[in-house]
Parts: C-alpha cells; sequence; structure tokens
C-alpha cells in the first residue's frame, strides 16, 4: 500500500515537473510553470519521506532540520537577490546541487571500498559518473559564481596553453577512474579521494578560461551537468522521481547550450575541453584621432518620437542599473505616439541564458515585442531608430571584420544596418570580452553617456515635454 502512495505521488511530481517545465516556455505563463514545478517538488519530498530505510533509523529530527534550514536559507537568499545578481545565484544552485551528488556517490564508495555494501559493475560506473560529474558542476560553479560577483579575474586564473591542460587533466581523470572501476578487490579510500580531487581540479581548470559572452553558455552547460548528476544519483538510489527531475534539468541544459554553442558559432566540443575565452590574438583598436559623436537628450527624445519604428537592444548594463522598468516606461510613451517599439534579444546578452527575457518579462514586456537575433537583423534596414542600453559584444562589427578579434565570428546583432544608432553607457570602456567596439565611432552612431536609469529617467522626461 504505501508503495503504491510512494509511486503515485512520484508520477504526479514528474507530471507536474514536465508541466511546469512547458509552461516556463513562455513569459506568459513562466510563474504559473514555476509555482506548478514547486508544488512537483514538495509531492517528491514528501513522498520520498514516506519510504522507509532498510537495515537504518529514520532520523526524522536530522531531516526536517536540514529541510528547514536549507527552506530559510532558499526563502530569505529568494527575496533579496537583485536581478544583476542571478546569474550568481543559479550558479551558486548549479553547485550546491552538484555537490550534494558528489556527497550521495562519495558516501557510497566509501561503504564499497570498507567492503560494507557490494556494487555490481553497472552501479560502480554509476557511482564513479556521479562523482565525476557532480564534481565538476560544483567547483566549476563555485568558479563561474566568482568570475560573475567579480571576486576571480580571468587572467589570474588562466595558463598558457590551458586548452591542452584541460586535455590532460581530463585524460589522467578518466584513467584513474578506469582503474578504480578494474580493480578487483575494493578500491582504497586514497584511490577513490585522488579521483575526486582530480574531478574537483579539472571543474577549476574546465571553467578557468572562459570569460566574455561566453559566461551564459558555460552557466548552462553547468546546469546540464548538475541535471544528469541528479539523474545518476536517482540511478544509485533506485529513485524515480530523482531520475526524472535530473534527466529533465539534464536534458534541457544540454539542448539550451547547443543551441546557444549555435548562436556563437561556437563547437560543443571546444566547450567540453574548456576552451571558449581563450585567444591569443590582440584585437585591433581604434586608430586614436576616432571621436565618438554624442547626442543631448532633447534631439534623442525628438529622434525617437518621430521616429515610425524603434528597435531597443538591451544588454548587461540595462540588468546592472536595474533599468527594465524605465526603458519599459519609455516604451509606453513611445508607443502612445504610435511608434512600433520592439526589443532585440541577444541569445547570451547579459550573464546567464535568458538574463534579458527574465529582465523585460519582470517589466510586463509583452513577449512578441521581443525578436530573436535573427528577426532583428532582417529588421535592421528598415528601422529607424536603434536604441543599445548596456549592451556592447553582442553589437560589435568586429565579429564580421576583424579576424584577430575574440568575439570574430560571433553571431551579432547588425545594429549600424539602421538609419540611426544611439548606444547608452557608463563611458567608453570595453564590455565583457575586454576589446573597444568600432560600434561607437560608426558614422551612423552617437552616444549618450551616463547610468542607464537615470539616463532613461531623463529621457522620458523630454518625450513628455514633447507629447
Amino acid at each position: 500500500m504505501l508503495t503504491t502512495i510512494v509511486n503515485i505521488s512520484y508520477l504526479m511530481g514528474a507530471t507536474a515537473f514536465v508541466i511546469g517545465l512547458r509552461q516556463m516556455s513562455s513569459p506568459d505563463t513562466a510563474q504559473k510553470g514555476n509555482f506548478l514545478a514547486t508544488i512537483g517538488m514538495g509531492i517528491a519530498i514528501a513522498a520520498t519521506i514516506l519510504i522507509p530505510l532498510s537495515g537504518a533509523s529514520n532520523n526524522y529530527l536530522w531531516i526536517f532540520g536540514a529541510m528547514t534550514l536549507g527552506g530559510i536559507i532558499g526563502y530569505v537568499s529568494a527575496k533579496k537577490i537583485q536581478m544583476t545578481a542571478m546569474p550568481q545565484m543559479v550558479s551558486v544552485f548549479n553547485g550546491l546541487g552538484g555537490a550534494c551528488a558528489v556527497v550521495l556517490a562519495f558516501t557510497e564508495l566509501i561503504h564499497f571500498s570498507e567492503g560494507r555494501i557490494t556494487v555490481t559493475n553497472g552501479q560502480l560506473i554509476t557511482l564513479l559518473v556521479t562523482l565525476l560529474i557532480g564534481a565538476i558542476a560544483f567547483t566549476g560553479s563555485m568558479l563561474a559564481y566568482g568570475k560573475l560577483q567579480g571576486l576571480v579575474n580571468d587572467q589570474k586564473v588562466t595558463l598558457p596553453k590551458h586548452n591542452v591542460i584541460n586535455i590532460i587533466l581530463l585524460v589522467v581523470l578518466l584513467a584513474a577512474s578506469f582503474y578504480v572501476f578494474t580493480t578487483q578487490e575494493e578500491p582504497s579510500l586514497l584511490l577513490i579521494l585522488m579521483v575526486l580531487v582530480l574531478a574537483l581540479v579539472y571543474g577549476l581548470s574546465f571553467v578557468a578560461p572562459i570569460g566574455g559572452a561566453d559566461m551564459p553558455v558555460v552557466i548552462s552547460l553547468l546546469n546540464a551537468f548538475t541535471g544528469l548528476s541528479a539523474a545518476a544519483a536517482g540511478l544509485i538510489y533506485n529513485n524515480k522521481i530523482m531520475l526524472v527531475g535530473g534527466i529533465l534539468v539534464g536534458s534541457a541544459g544540454i539542448i539550451l547550450t547547443v543551441l546557444m554553442c549555435k548562436a556563437m558559432n561556437r563547437s560543443l566540443a571546444n566547450v567540453l575541453i574548456g576552451g571558449f575565452g581563450e585567444n591569443n590574438h590582440t584585437a585591433k583598436t581604434g586608430e586614436d584621432d576616432q571621436v565618438a559623436k554624442e547626442i543631448t537628450y532633447t534631439d534623442l527624445a525628438i529622434q525617437l518620437f518621430y521616429s515610425e519604428s524603434v528597435i531597443i537592444v538591451p544588454g548587461y548594463g540595462l540588468a546592472v542599473a536595474q533599468a527594465q522598468k524605465v526603458v519599459k516606461r519609455m516604451d509606453n510613451l513611445l508607443s502612445a505616439n504610435g511608434v512600433d517599439v520592439k526589443y532585440a534579444i541577444h541569445p547570451v546578452a547579459g550573464r546567464m541564458p535568458g538574463h534579458m527575457n527574465v529582465l523585460l518579462a519582470e517589466a510586463d514586456v509583452p513577449y512578441p515585442k521581443l525578436l530573436d537575433m535573427e528577426d532583428a537583423n532582417e529588421a535592421m534596414p528598415n528601422t529607424d531608430m536603434v536604441v543599445v542600453i548596456g549592451a556592447n559584444d553582442v553589437v560589435n562589427p568586429a565579429a564580421y571584420d576583424d579576424p584577430s578579434s575574440p568575439v570574430y565570428g560571433m553571431p551579432v546583432i547588425n545594429v549600424w544596418e539602421a538609419k540611426n544608432v544611439v548606444i547608452m553607457k557608463r563611458s567608453m570602456s570595453p564590455g565583457y570580452a575586454g576589446i573597444q567596439n568600432q560600434l561607437f565611432f560608426h558614422h551612423k552612431a552617437k552616444m549618450l553617456f551616463g547610468d542607464a536609469k537615470a539616463t532613461l529617467e531623463q529621457l522620458n522626461d523630454e518625450i513628455k515635454t514633447i507629447s
């Protein structure tokens, strides 16, 4: 009877996961989908607690104590987190998920080494896979957090020929794991620890050379690793809901990673050896006599107000300034005058997958107003005005015409094909990739310097005076 109740509960939880994930694909139903997935997780946890542990006491005090503590930490963190720090929070969650898988696999491997349990070859492979993927996800996510938070400098953690180092580390790690698998007797604790340490080090080395616009891709990949490690842990404990949840997260992360690699013109093989961000060339910089033209608030307000079509290109600067609701107010002012306002979304704009979509959804920007990169580029020649807010590398023409640039070959939004371009930035400083943007000196482009939120608020005031 109890087994039937647990299985039905797992089925309900898995169904909630699938439906919730489907609803999260649209901003209109994302909140409902997130709530439904949360309910599914609650059902899964409750059902799992009902399962008695054979040969062990059910320490409900420890279980509920840990759940309460974790719930409080999660709730407080979610309430306090700023939208600008959301990528860091995602990285921490990825890392903790991987760490949980490591603890589970390591515990079972210790029991195996001590002769307390016996495992089949298939179970041993599953344990090793869980240990490896979980460890890589943990340290990789923690380093990604450090980079996003500004605690770690890319240059200080990247070594010469880092790709070669990563390949050597991976080969040694796989060889050590294979040795553990082929050992006729139970592996020693020292050998298991060696494999764990190698996996943790590889996780750090894997993420170390990654930087610039590639960060959203590695976050997506690490998320996939966490899901796969959870699925493997589900196999270890024969837990169906953990297996289903892990497969959903892992497959979604892998699909998203492949799509983002395609959008970035990168290969998945390059990701797997940690090849992003490493570039031995020096991008061409602007000529000394190049001068960026500036525009006044009044002139920009007039041009926007009397345009027929405007495309806004949001970037990380919009997130930093928390200006998404202010830009929506500008959208409302222009739309009231008959201006067709759209938003061009680059797949890796910001610091995590879907960063700009989340920001604009928070500001209640209608989903039909969002254009993907291909549609935006098609619309550019017929667009009167493009306003770039806090984006840099994803609108850099060097992706087309400078083979020495780190962003060369990366698909970008061709804002320079529009009739007029205005770039809102704090200063002329380069973007995350560390290179100057020749768009700033383009004959169609003008600069408007200042904090994005303050700049947009003043611009809105100017538009109101015209209307």
